[in-house]
């Protein structure tokens, strides 16, 4: 009787067990942060999971910005989508024409029974991921702004000013020159993301035209604008640093954060999100503002990059609401503000962004408020609420092919930037009539 009795005891502990388990809904967030970002991922996913027992986070890295958006398409075709995916900005317009695909992120947290007031975030940050409407359609997890950094001990080494970093870009070309002819470094300056600094956020910080339409906030049809004497003056002064190294190029995306952070290069503009991994380096470095060409009313302000989080169509009703809840969680101001310190990409409510100021965080680390200034500083203009094309990804692949054809010194900044004209709004406009 004793052993029927402990069977009996032993069989209803398992299926207890059993039936625990498997109310713990499972959650993929698929996402493409690396180093000291991925470390951040992962704390706030486990923290997540500690903190409830209804819902698992589960962090899968999927490769960068581009490969983690083409793994998502894939995966949606398949029928086997995450609940949730990382897309960086230039993929958000790819996810906003995906019909039936996504389900807004407002309606997502109206399911979890929580409502969502855009007067708490950042204007430009929730304007970016919004319809026309208002409607807020992905959740703004890591938003950015290019910012310049330098290397305090190389500047020093080639006579510069560490306390003052150049703040036009003829400023920069000369600065980059007197580091490589010094010996200070190897490299002058470098760049991350040529297409999103250098192209889109050029044209938004100089108040510059980057495509018709103002540059596909106001309609598809866009025909691209940066083949204009701006862009092609600027490019050709890259172009030319390049010839002896002065400048040099890393790679499409934030391939070139290398070349500094070793100490190969002096100066670098990358994203506000880089900085996790410069602090790790302990390197000496310094943080300026985007550079900018002097000109009546510029600098302008800078456009949001970094990522967001969609969540896929077709999934349960306990996914949506444990997505509901983490995203409250991501909201709360203790994680905007610690997110926003640790890594440099910007705090996405205002909650968050007051406590930093309030607890005298920029005070003692000059520079870090610099995304925000760059971004809130002034109200947008028609050249800077930001790029928002059908085939963005696209747009900016065949740019890199131009600007790598040019800094290999077969084609001229001019040449280049009319291949991208001429290629690009033939590739838009193919992508709209699909």
């Amino acid at each position: 009787m004793k052993i029927v009795l402990a069977s009996a005891i032993a069989a209803t502990t398992s299926l207890l067990m059993a039936s625990s388990a498997m109310a713990v809904t499972e959650i993929q967030w698929w996402h493409a942060m690396t180093g000291a970002n991925n470390e951040v991922v992962e704390q706030l996913s486990k923290e997540f999971n500690e903190g409830q027992k209804d819902y698992k986070i589960v962090p899968v890295f999927k490769g960068s910005y581009p490969e983690t958006l083409n793994a998502g398409i894939a995966a949606f075709r398949a029928k086997q989508p995450p609940a949730i995916i990382q897309v960086f900005d230039a993929g958000s317009g790819v996810m906003m024409g995906a019909q039936g695909a996504i389900v807004p992120v407002a309606d997502v947290l109206t399911k979890g029974g929580y409502k969502f007031d855009k007067s708490q975030y950042l204007p430009g940050i929730v304007a970016y991921y919004s319809k026309p409407d208002g409607t807020m359609l992905s959740f703004p997890y890591n938003s950015s702004s290019p910012i310049l950094y330098y290397n305090k001990d190389i500047f020093q080494k080639a006579g510069l000013d560490a306390a003052n970093p150049p703040k036009t870009w003829p400023q920069v070309f000369e600065a980059a020159k007197k580091i490589k002819t010094s010996g200070a470094a190897p490299c002058g300056m470098t760049s991350t993301w040529l297409t999103w600094i250098q192209t889109e956020n050029l044209a938004a910080w100089n108040n510059v035209s980057y495509g018709s339409n103002e540059n596909g906030l106001a309609g598809v049809d866009v025909k691209l604008a940066v083949n204009s004497d701006f862009f092609v003056k600027h490019f050709q002064s890259i172009a030319d640093l390049g010839k002896d190294g002065t400048f040099r190029y890393g790679g499409r995306t934030s391939e070139a954060k290398q070349l500094f952070t070793s100490g190969e290069c002096g100066i670098m503009t990358e994203s506000s999100g880089g900085l996790g991994d410069i602090i790790k380096t302990g390197m000496n470095y310094g943080i300026g503002q985007l550079p900018y060409y002097e000109g009546a009313g510029r600098p302008q302000n800078t456009i949001p990059g970094g990522a967001s989080l969609w969540v896929f169509a077709g999934k349960s009703d306990a996914e949506y609401k444990g997505t509901a809840e983490f995203f409250n969680f991501l909201s709360q101001t203790k994680i905007q503000a610690r997110l926003h310190q640790v890594s440099g990409y910007m705090p996405v409510t205002m909650a968050a962004y007051e406590d930093t100021k309030k607890s005298g965080f920029y005070d003692k680390n000059p520079g870090r408020q610099t995304p925000l200034l760059q971004m809130m500083g002034k109200a947008p203009t028609e050249n800077s609420k930001g790029v928002r094309l059908v085939n963005l990804p696209q747009v900016r692949d065949i740019m890199n092919e131009e600007f790598e054809s040019m800094l290999a010194g077969k084609q001229d900044a001019k040449t280049a930037l009319n291949k991208v004209v001429e290629r690009g709004n033939a590739a838009i406009q193919q992508a709209i009539e699909k």
